[in-house]
């Protein structure tokens, strides 16, 4: 009996550590694999509405995938198996982004997700090996772009990818790029933009009229003028007392494909027998110092909501981007002279009434841009005319006119 009791112990001691020798065998397969899981280091964003770098540091080279989503506008970027380890504060929303979410998608793979405020195309993306410290980076450039432009990236990804790749059910695109909307003949779009909004009012005068409201209901106006005309497709960057970055409004222009972007604005000055209308165009020079000084008022204006201008933006160094730009600024000069002949007959405007400064509003590098100062809330003449509605559709009558004329010499190509 004892010796069966001993075999048994035998027995025993032989299974038990068959069974500690194959757990700890897994337990090292377990460590290894982890010891190879990617690990996502840091997360950094620059940039602004209209264009914002993304730079994420791993610990060794990723493999990477992306795919666009539609309903709200998305980035997907697709990794191996990744261990996160993000600051909160770092993916926190910052220029074009609005939310980042990341984590595990199955067993073997995990995903990116990147919400953006609008339309928006991938300008770069690659992994580079880091120079003076271990790892390797990802960077994308992301920029606003039209809802025609996103449309047709969807689309096209859509047909490459459709016998080979289904999207997840939740990330499936509703609406996304139907035939007739890349297809139909596009309008001639024009986004007017009523300047200031919300926690910033803009000007004041004496007796307390504020910008932001003179300006809106002019740009309403201006709307329903333009909306008279055949051809001509009217878009508002605001409708209500919302405050806007100087950046948003120019994203906003984008994403419409804008043809024209007239930005209305009611200023003060500390002379008040100053009054008038004025047409303002963008340039580096300003060209005198009270414009200089109304731009530099006028790109102060995120600064009162607390937003600090990011220097960060990523530039473009783009030859074609130049070329594109001072095509955009040739047309802006051609529409902004129309504006002067249109109102200068019978509207009331400053000696010179073409000026130019550098004005953050007006530096999309593909929509021709104007500012157009329709008074000083500073003269009490202006003031008057201003909040008169009769007069302000006048006005807006004059310059649709202009934007009608100008409309027609580009369309059939006599500005180039």
């Amino acid at each position: 009996m004892a010796s069966i009791d001993k075999e048994v112990n035998v027995i025993c001691r032989i299974f038990m550590a068959a069974i500690f020798g194959l757990l700890a065998v897994v337990q090292a397969e377990r460590s290894v694999h982890a010891a190879e899981d990617l690990a996502a280091l840091t997360y950094q964003a620059a940039g602004d509405e209209l264009r914002t770098r993304i730079v994420i540091n791993f610990d060794h080279e990723p493999d990477v995938s992306t795919m666009l989503l539609g309903d709200p506008h998305r980035l997907a970027i697709d990794l191996p198996k990744t261990v996160f380890a993000f600051d909160k504060k770092s993916v926190e929303p910052r220029g074009l982004i609005t939310d980042v979410r990341y984590g595990m998608i199955d067993d073997a793979r995990s995903r990116l997700i990147f919400t953006l405020k609008g339309p928006f195309e991938v300008e770069r993306l690659e992994v580079i090996k880091n120079d003076t410290s271990p790892g390797y980076r990802l960077v994308a450039d992301l920029v606003s772009s039209s809802d025609r432009k996103f449309a047709d990236a969807l689309k096209n990804q859509n047909q490459t990818t459709a016998s080979t790749v289904a999207a997840p059910k939740g990330d499936r695109i509703a609406n996304a790029a139907p035939d007739e909307v890349s297809k139909a003949p596009k309008p001639f779009t024009v986004v007017v933009d009523a300047g200031h909004g919300g926690i910033d009012s803009g000007a004041e005068s004496a007796s307390g009229s504020l910008e932001k409201n003179v300006t809106l209901m002019f740009a309403q106006q201006l709307r329903d003028e333009l909306g008279k005309l055949p051809g001509i497709r009217v878009e508002m960057t605001r409708n209500d007392d919302t405050f806007l970055r100087l950046s948003e409004r120019v994203r906003i222009a984008r994403q419409y494909e804008a043809d024209l972007f007239i930005s209305i604005h009611a200023d003060t000055i500390n002379r008040g027998s100053i009054r008038g209308a004025t047409v303002y165009t963008v340039s580096d020079k300003a060209s005198d110092a009270d414009s200089r000084a109304m731009a530099d008022r006028e790109n102060r204006a995120d600064a009162v909501a607390g937003i600090s201008f990011d220097n960060e933006t990523p530039e473009i160094a783009d030859i074609l981007m130049d070329l594109t730009r001072r095509e955009t600024h040739t047309f802006s000069l051609s529409f902004a002279k129309t504006v002067v002949k249109s109102l200068i007959k019978d509207v009331n405007m400053i000696n010179n009434p073409h000026r130019f400064a550098g004005f953050q509003v007006l530096r999309a590098p593909d929509v021709p841009s104007v500012l157009v100062e329709i008074g000083y809330l500073s003269n009490q003449d202006d003031e008057k005319l201003m909040l008169d509605p009769v007069w302000r559709s006048h006005v807006a009558e004059r310059l649709a006119t202009a934007v009608g004329e100008f409309a027609s010499m580009k369309t059939a190509g006599a500005l180039n």
